[in-house]
C-alpha cells in the first residue's frame, strides 16, 4: 500500500513539471513566433470588472501590450460597444474598435479589409427602387398575372428577321 502511495506521488509530481500540452499541428505555431515567449507568461497590470442593474464594464492591460475595454447593456438582447489593441508579430500596434448589437459585430480597424464599392449598375437599381416606393410602387416579389399580359403578348407576336440571299448564283471564291 505504502508503495502504491508513493507511485501516485512521484507520478503526480512528475507530471506538474512537465510543459503545457499543445496540439501537434499548432506546435510550429508557437514555437516559431518571435513574440510567443513574452506572450506566454504576461503579467495583467490593470483589471477593472463592474457588473451592474444597468450593465458591465471591464478593462484589462497586460504587460505585453494587449489592452482591451468594453462596456454593454441588456436591451433587446446584448448591446456592447468596446475595443482591444495588441501588438502583431511584425512590431505594429493593431487596433480594433468595435460595437456588437442586433446587427451584428462590426469591427472597426485600420489593417482590416473593407467592402468594396457598390456597382454602379446595382446603386442604379437601388435608386429606381426607393424612387418607385416614394411613388408608391411596391414591388413584393410575388407573381401578378396582370402586370406581365402586355409583355407575353409583345413576345409571342415578335417575329425574328428573315435574311434572304441574293438571287442567283452563290458566291464562289
Amino acid at each position: 500500500m505504502k508503495l502504491l502511495i508513493l507511485a501516485a506521488f512521484i507520478g503526480a509530481c512528475a507530471a506538474a513539471s512537465l510543459p503545457g500540452y499543445v496540439a501537434p499541428q499548432y506546435r510550429a505555431y508557437y514555437q516559431d513566433r518571435p513574440r510567443a515567449a513574452l506572450e506566454r507568461n504576461a503579467a495583467i497590470l490593470r483589471s477593472v470588472s463592474d457588473v451592474n442593474e444597468q450593465g458591465y464594464r471591464f478593462a484589462y492591460d497586460t504587460e505585453n501590450g494587449i489592452q482591451a475595454e468594453e462596456t454593454g447593456v441588456e436591451a433587446n438582447g446584448i448591446q456592447a460597444q468596446g475595443g482591444y489593441s495588441y501588438t502583431g508579430d511584425d512590431g505594429q500596434i493593431y487596433s480594433v474598435r468595435y460595437t456588437a448589437d442586433v446587427n451584428g459585430f462590426q469591427p472597426q480597424g485600420a489593417h482590416l479589409p473593407t467592402a468594396p464599392p457598390i456597382p454602379e449598375a446595382i446603386a442604379k437599381a437601388l435608386q429606381e427602387n426607393a424612387r418607385d416606393e416614394a411613388n408608391g410602387i411596391f414591388d413584393d416579389g410575388s407573381y401578378h398575372a396582370g402586370k406581365y399580359d402586355q409583355g407575353v403578348f409583345a413576345a409571342r407576336t415578335y417575329t425574328t428577321p428573315r435574311y434572304i440571299l441574293p438571287f442567283g448564283k452563290p458566291y464562289r471564291f
